[in-house]
């Protein structure tokens, strides 16, 4: 590959339910603290969420947050963090060379409950009808927060991808460094799924709505007795480099990504099928230049629901299972399921095994199902192992939308 074809990670900026910046979140995941809480939401009381808890004033007035998004704000505060940890003198940056790449599954919903729940308080009169609405559901809001909040006058757009799309908006922004389209990407994903009863009461229908009397241990993929997602709100923003210019300014580099893939299952509007994602992880593998026993890390996408989870595992057994060196786990565990934002929360809980050689373990895993039994899964204790170069990140979503991202440990 062409040295200006080389993609860095040089800022990570995130909130989490369980942690509001790398070293945070890192020492949870490490010492097993889940992010999941009993949450009051409209219409149906006390459900359990992955709710954050980041400072929303810290880049932002009162006055634009009454008038942005959920999701804007925790983008702001994602890629106001990741720029700051970069190092970068974006004071000094062409800001028309900066892109804005951002996931999110659903887009406008929170907004539109409060609007028709307020209305519904005047005998659903219009005219209390907020003149922002239209900008606050529009689907690049969250993006587009971030360009005003920060003066970017480079493009600016966010992935619409499901549950794949934190892993597509990092993907992106790497398309468009190879291109030259820009010089320096804010990619990533985020979430305010939470802030809407609907998702909710849609998963709840389903059947497929976590509930346990101890919120931590309600996220439990893999178990026997898992019983359905948790919702979670998140956001976790990366700034991407090309290496030369990550290079030429001295930046810390937490690692390189070296192979991608998506595709589509087109099988169901909700159930996976596991030949699809087979094929987006081999993919991923081939254009790395990998073979299956390269990646000493694979993120599991699986959400705790229970056909989902068996689905993934049989795909994983079909890449994996002769692989003996590989380290199995999942963040979901944790914080549950940030949707939107997942794919990049997820990958950047392991990038630091890159220097501390820990895998997180995943947790709430007291009965293993067996159609779900992985030897190499790492269960509710991290495991040091002699040195981590490779990861493998797994995220899908509704629609059979199946995205893997590949990162390496930075060699020159």
């Amino acid at each position: 590959m062409a040295l200006e074809d080389r993609v860095v990670i040089t800022g990570i900026g995130l909130t989490a339910p369980n942690g509001n910046s790398l070293t945070e979140y890192r020492q949870n995941l490490l010492a097993g603290k889940s992010g999941v809480v009993k949450f009051e939401t409209r219409f149906m009381g006390e459900v359990l969420a992955g709710v954050c808890d980041f400072d929303d004033l810290k880049y932002q007035k009162k006055k634009a947050l009454r008038r942005g998004t959920r999701a804007g704000s925790i983008a702001i505060y994602c890629a106001r963090g990741a720029i700051e940890d970069s190092g970068l003198d974006f004071e000094n940056a062409d800001k028309s060379r900066i892109g804005v790449y951002l996931g999110t599954t659903e887009h406008g919903n929170v907004e539109t409950e409060n609007e028709v729940y307020n209305i519904s308080k005047y005998g659903y009169d219009i005219k209390y009808w907020s003149h922002h609405h239209n900008p606050r559901t529009v689907a690049n809001n969250p993006a587009g927060e971030v360009t005003l909040n920060m003066g970017i006058t480079g493009p600016h757009y966010s992935i619409g991808a499901a549950c794949a799309a934190g892993n597509l908006g990092i993907i992106q922004g790497m398309q468009m460094l190879r291109l030259q389209e820009v010089d320096l990407a804010l990619v990533g994903g985020v979430s305010e799924s939470i802030h809407t009863f609907g998702i909710f009461a849609s998963f709840k229908s389903e059947g497929a709505l976590a509930a346990h009397d101890d919120p931590a241990k309600a996220s439990r993929p893999f178990d026997k007795n898992r019983n359905g997602i948790v919702c979670s709100e998140g956001g976790c923003v990366y700034t991407l480099e090309r290496l030369p210019d990550a290079e030429k300014r001295g930046a810390k580099i937490y690692g390189e990504i070296i192979g991608h893939a998506a595709n589509s299952d087109a099988f169901d509007y909700i159930l996976p099928e596991p030949g699809r994602q087979a094929e987006c992880m081999r993919l991923a593998l081939k254009r790395a230049g990998l073979t299956a026993d390269a990646i000493d890390i694979l993120n599991t996408h699986a959400t705790a629901t229970m056909l989902g989870d068996i689905q993934e595992c049989k795909a994983v057994r079909e890449v994996f299972g002769k692989c003996r060196g590989v380290r199995i786990n999942n963040t979901k565990s944790f914080i549950g399921h940030t949707m939107g934002a997942a794919g990049a929360l997820e990958l950047t809980g392991n990038l630091p095994s890159f220097e501390d050689s820990m895998v997180h373990a995943t947790i709430n895993l007291d009965d293993i199902d067996p159609d779900c039994a992985l030897d190499q899964l790492v269960v509710n204790t991290p495991e040091k192992v002699e040195q981590v170069n490779i990861i493998m990140n797994n995220s899908f979503g509704m629609f059979g939308i199946n995205s893997v991202l590949i990162v390496q440990r930075f060699q020159k």
